[in-house]
């Protein structure tokens, strides 16, 4: 193969790029690990340090340096300005404490211990006192994007990065120029003139632009120019581009809304080829030879040494200026630890500042091995204690009392419908659980593949949708119908529910045999993941008047859910219009308060209340549901407070240990928005499973064959 390698025909080299943007989120997904990791170490295994696939040439300069840019550029961009100005004082004291602490530390460690030169531990010192918000995403599942310590943290991020950038273009103009009171004051004046220039230029031609052109494409264009612009005027005064670029992502963060159509275009050009396309060169430059190595340069001590203390004084550092802070705020202990893992991570920005130092032949490969291992370990660190922080936090909090106000329902329930059999029990069980005070309709769905047979299948969808209309009129009810074309099922269900403001969906079981995959269908899970409302499965094979009890599996700690009252508000109603009677079956702390609920709300439900300390227990009970009676399995998608890791043998257990008809799997409402937004902290492609419990399941299954046990 090495006559074939390392390729060179553009083609190919365009093809081999692209499978690794579309398998490194696949891959990194089920091993758990961040995925802008993943595109930076497929750049070590296919460059040239590696099994010399691809050679790093001009096209990976090229596309490389667009990426550096369009990172810095979304760094300003997708900064909320407002949080700079509420937080105020404390935003202010934490930026200052968690920039300069890991800088002096670093510094301090880098001339001492890494033998590394003055600039060269200002450049180092500058990757730890940044930092990137690695682990918001998380923020968001657990609904703290409004609470003080994420402002705070989040305010601190910015004020650091902007920090930091102005350090290195210092740096490097200090390389280049001298270090003198004239290089200095020269230097202060062209930062304020590039700052001053682009705050006026960029601002009066964007409101020019943006208010006589509305074409998409012209407006992406003209935005993308603006950023070049910004760079390269920063790069003819001496300022490197990146900061230009940061700058004008902050210029034009107030006309560009965070959630309009020219924002999502920016953000997938950029998420999709520009910025993989940098890190995988990134990875390219990296020879892990180097590990088994003395170090490289007389000035360093070797990559192991490197990273070990690089990982361990940047982030004491972080930690101690986190928990300072904390203390000096007088907040809990356990915001301190979120302030602690949203700033500890350093990913893109540390990257960036290291680029700046390898091409001013500040820096050797040692640090530059260094900083990338050590991005793994912190975004390893960040997105542990961020999830630990956030849980605690929501634990300890008075999370239930948001949910208690009823008269504020959103209430509107979308129902997917695809077969005539299921689609009437689909309709019956909405018009059950729904409010009948607030009188709002219902929304039917028929979702169909944009194929060969679009055209007969959406004739049979306004057919199936005029039954479901007339079956919803006997009950005195309004419908709203729409057939949707789609190339894919779960998206034409999501982007529905955001265009009817739906609340929650009541959705179909597949029929299932005994295979994972086929228990939740082709587009069930991609449903529940993308989407953070209240979702219900139902299979009912039997006519609801006829139920004689709902048996309802609560899982612990689903109290602090904010879906919570939600869910008993709609199983209530089911219960007390089939006329059966519901028996919750989960933790005292939770029996109790949806004792007290339904008590108050619905005082005539026939409810019943067993304990069932331990999860396990669904299997006794799922044995113990008769023909006639159904199961409500509660469960939570992975990352939310009452998530435990038992739900991933869901499937397994209903398959095995159910042998009733009737059930019902709700996802509750969480936190968090649907992630919509593909990045590589957080990616549009979710996982069910990872790689090491479908591991666990095959040695199992393996097991049982081979030793019988």
């Amino acid at each position: 193969m090495s006559e074939y390698l390392p390729i060179t025909s553009p083609t190919m080299v365009f093809f081999t790029v692209l499978l690794i943007i579309l398998f490194a989120p696949i891959v990194m997904g089920k091993l758990r690990i961040p995925h802008i990791i993943g595109m930076v170490l497929a750049g070590v295994i296919i460059g040239p340090h590696g099994f010399n696939i691809l050679e790093r040439d001009a096209s990976f300069e090229l596309f490389g340096r667009v990426g550096l840019l369009y990172i810095m550029f979304l760094a300003g961009l997708e900064m909320d300005m407002q949080d700079l100005k509420n937080g105020g004082r404390r935003i202010g004291i934490f930026s200052i404490a968690s920039f300069l602490t890991p800088f002096a530390m670093m510094y301090v460690a880098g001339i001492h211990l890494l033998n590394y030169s003055p600039l060269a531990s200002v450049i180092l010192s500058s990757v730890m006192a940044a930092n990137t918000l690695i682990s918001y995403p998380i923020i968001t599942r657990y609904g703290l994007q409004k609470h003080t310590t994420t402002t705070i943290s989040v305010g601190a991020s910015m004020v650091s990065l902007l920090l930091a950038l102005i350090v290195v273009t210092a740096v490097e103009g200090s390389a280049l120029g001298g270090t003198g009171l004239g290089f200095w004051s020269l230097f202060v004046a062209r930062f304020l003139f590039l700052c001053l220039a682009l705050h006026y230029i960029l601002r009066i031609t964007t409101r020019w632009f943006l208010r006589r052109y509305s074409d998409s494409v012209m407006q992406f264009i003209f935005v993308l120019g603006m950023m070049f612009f910004s760079a390269a005027l920063s790069e003819v005064i001496g300022i490197d581009g990146i900061f230009g670029a940061f700058y004008s992502g902050l210029v034009l963060n107030r006309f560009i809304p965070h959630v309009s159509p020219l924002m999502n275009r920016i953000e997938f050009i950029g998420n999709a080829i520009f910025i993989p396309y940098f890190l995988i060169g990134v990875g390219m430059l990296i020879n892990l030879g180097l590990l088994f190595e003395p170090s490289s340069s007389s000035a360093g001590v070797g990559i192991i040494p490197t990273v070990i203390t690089i990982v361990i004084v940047g982030t004491i550092g972080k930690a101690i200026a986190a928990y300072a802070s904390c203390f000096a705020f007088r907040l809990p202990w356990h915001d301190g630890h979120l302030m602690f893992g949203l700033t500890s991570a350093h990913a893109a920005g540390g990257i960036a500042i290291v680029m700046i130092g390898m091409k001013l032949n500040i820096i050797d490969d040692s640090m530059l091995n260094g900083v990338v291992i050590m991005i793994l370990f912190t975004c390893i660190i960040s997105t542990i204690v961020t999830d630990k922080a956030a849980r605690d936090i929501v634990l300890k909090g008075d999370i239930r009392k948001r949910e208690k106000n009823n008269n504020s329902d959103d209430e509107k329930i979308l129902i997917p419908v695809k077969y005539p059999e299921t689609c009437n029990t689909l309709v019956n069980i909405a018009i059950m659980m729904r409010n009948t005070d607030l009188n709002r309709g219902l929304v039917a769905l028929n979702v169909v593949y944009d194929g060969e047979e679009a055209e007969k299948d959406q004739q049979k969808g306004r057919e199936l949708l005029e039954n479901v209309v007339r079956r919803a009129a006997e009950s005195d009810v309004r419908m709203q119908t729409q057939v949707r074309l789609a190339v894919n099922i779960a998206n034409g269900i999501k982007h529905a529910f955001k265009e009817f403001d739906c609340s929650e969906i009541i959705m179909g079981a597949h029929i299932h045999d005994n295979s994972r995959r086929a228990f939740w269908g082709d587009f069930a899970q991609s449903v529940f993941n993308g989407l953070s409302r209240q979702i219900s499965i139902v299979r009912c094979v039997q006519p609801l008047s006829t139920l004689r009890a709902i048996h309802v599996a609560v899982p612990s700690r689903a109290e602090f859910e904010p879906g919570f009252y939600r869910w008993i508000e709609r199983l209530s109603r089911l219960a007390q219009n089939i006329g059966c009677r519901i028996c919750f079956h989960g933790r005292m702390a939770s029996l109790n308060l949806i004792d007290q609920y339904i008590s108050h709300k619905h005082p005539s439900t026939r409810a019943e209340y067993i304990s069932m300390p331990k999860w396990k227990g669904l299997i006794s009970l799922m044995q113990s549901v008769k023909s006639d009676e159904m199961l409500v399995v509660v469960t939570a998608r992975p990352g939310t407070v009452s998530y435990k890791a038992a739900l991933n043998n869901l499937p397994e257990e209903m398959t095995e240990n159910y042998k009733g008809n009737n059930y019902i799997i709700l996802f509750p409402d969480q936190f968090g928005p649907a992630p919509d937004v593909m990045t590589f902290a957080t990616a549009q492609h979710t996982e069910q499973l990872s790689a090491y419990h479908e591991f666990i399941l095959w040695w199992r299954r393996l097991r049982r064959r081979l030793f019988f046990f």
